[in-house]
């Protein structure tokens, strides 16, 4: 099994990936076991003085003006983790958690929280068990940091709270921890804050949905080449030259992406055979600008992911002078921002493939293609149905843009009086990913029908892998009316694992 190493300058969107969803193994570097011994000991020294030093000997956001004495500090850091794992609503899906837990030990390992080393290996023996503490959706403001989803994690380290096992069934932690031999924490001075501290859910989330979304753009790609090829246009639009001369790259490889499926297609170029036009519609002439916006998009969030990935995001910091001081680096901003930029993003490209699919099935434009892909027009509806499905769909991830991080909510008696949302923008992006998945595989559906039913056309060689590919999917072509929803269901199931894209590429090669 692969296994990921965590030292102490941060870690890689794959690596993230490889453990919240691949199950890859966490080791900790022997850098980072000597960074987490040499900042605990600057904790240990400030702890013994008498002056009070935020979170170390002193209470908790507006309680910080309380200074604690020694044996109240143990129970002061089992209680914030107690109280703060105050989470509730629908389980967090395990790989959001694994990736929440692998990232709060990034910054664990990075020298920077004064956590011993012991804290920081049990939280590797958790991932490496397999055990994935039962985390809520609703508790995070995203600031300072996605504090509540974190506690519940601190609180299966302690042997308390629920978590599920390998085997899928949720358990008290604590057997868990006994049944892998795993020995609870008991945590000490700082240790429970710089566990709870940081931006982890939501850039876990972000890391994810970067990764989702670079598939299912190259995925419009394809989709949108099709319904330009069932509609008869031409791929004259799609020339390098004219993207050149508005130099935004996305665009360009978009553009690239849906030549390169069009290529060799008998389809495309018809405009001025039976219903002469002299340009398509917007929806299909202007797919490289729209995907192209949204792919520049996903470089920017690309950037502050990256960044995000090698920061150190805790409060108090330890400083490698020795000073361990208050900061306000916990704060969602810069994360949030972009999760809610992909959100807008997603809500357009599904929208103009919504507009593409309604197209397709309206004979006053779809040149010369039966009412709603229809077999026998009155007596079947076709596609009529789906492409509501869709509509909803569309209108559902319209709503999901609207940007969380514009929202601002007090909270701890207006210490925190200013919050990021980040980890709301982050949940909404993640539906919006997933419907935008169910859009892409109705205009799949539609496009392939509509081609099949071009009589005497030949398509392009990249859509007759798509079409064979599907077909052997189990999705059927046209014909008479019939249960629609298990071949919608099996169309997004091709797009979702990569099947359209691996049957694209067959032909094309790796698309951009």
């Amino acid at each position: 099994m692969h296994t990921v190493v965590v030292g102490t300058s941060g870690v890689t969107a794959s690596d993230v990936l490889a453990v919240a969803r691949g199950g890859a193994r966490v080791q900790l570097s022997e850098e980072a076991v000597a960074a987490l011994a040499a900042a605990r000991e600057i904790v240990e020294a400030l702890a013994a003085k008498p002056g009070p030093v935020y979170g170390v000997s002193t209470g908790f956001g507006a309680l910080a003006t309380r200074h604690i004495s020694p044996e109240l500090r143990a129970q002061l850091q089992r209680n914030i983790v107690r109280s703060h794992a105050a989470g509730m609503g629908p389980r967090v899906e395990r790989d959001v958690v694994r990736a929440l837990m692998f990232l709060r030990l990034k910054t664990v390992c990075s020298g920077h929280t004064g956590v011993r080393p012991e804290v920081a290996q049990t939280m590797a023996d958790l991932l490496n068990a397999g055990i994935t503490p039962v985390v809520h959706e609703y508790g995070s403001l995203g600031c300072s940091g996605d504090l509540a989803p974190l506690s519940h994690c601190a609180l299966a380290l302690m042997g308390e709270g629920d978590a599920e096992g390998p085997d899928g069934v949720v358990r008290p932690a604590a057997e868990l921890l006994a049944a892998h031999g795993i020995q609870p924490v008991e945590l000490r001075e700082k240790e429970g804050l710089a566990l709870l501290n940081g931006t982890d859910g939501m850039l876990g989330m972000l890391v994810m949905a970067l990764a989702d979304l670079d598939m299912l753009y190259r995925s419009a790609d394809v989709t949108a080449a099709l319904s330009l090829e069932a509609l008869l246009g031409t791929d004259k639009v799609l020339a390098p030259e004219l993207h050149a001369i508005r130099p935004h790259p996305g665009q360009a490889a978009s553009a690239a992406n849906m030549a390169a499926v069009l290529k060799g297609s008998g389809l495309t170029g018809h405009h001025q055979d039976d219903a002469p036009r002299v340009q398509d519609a917007y929806s299909v002439r202007c797919a490289p600008q729209v995907a192209g916006a949204g792919r520049d998009t996903l470089a920017h969030a690309r950037l502050v992911a990256d960044r995000e990935l090698a920061a150190a995001v805790d409060n108090p910091v330890v400083l490698p002078d020795g000073r361990v001081e208050s900061n306000g680096n916990f704060h969602g901003a810069p994360v949030a921002y972009v999760l809610d930029f992909l959100a807008v993003a997603v809500a357009d490209l599904g929208s103009i493939a919504e507009r593409r699919t309604d197209r397709l099935l309206d004979k006053n434009r779809s040149h010369g293609l039966p009412p709603f892909l229809a077999d026998d027009a009155g007596v079947d509806s076709g596609l009529m149905i789906a492409q509501y499905t869709q509509a909803a769909l569309v209108s559902e991830l319209k709503r999901l843009a609207v940007p969380a991080s514009a929202d601002s909510i007090p909270s701890s008696a207006m210490q925190e009086d200013h919050v990021s949302m980040g980890w709301s923008a982050a949940r909404k992006l993640r539906t919006a990913v997933d419907n935008l998945t169910r859009v892409l595989a109705v205009e799949l559906y539609a496009a392939t029908r509509a081609i099949e039913l071009r009589e005497g056309l030949t398509p392009a060689p990249a859509t007759r892998a798509v079409i064979d590919a599907l077909r052997e999917a189990g999705v059927q072509g046209p014909g008479p009316d019939r249960f629609l929803a298990p071949d919608l269901a099996a169309a997004d199931a091709f797009v979702r694992d990569g099947r359209l894209l691996a049957a694209v590429e067959t032909v094309t090669g790796p698309l951009l």
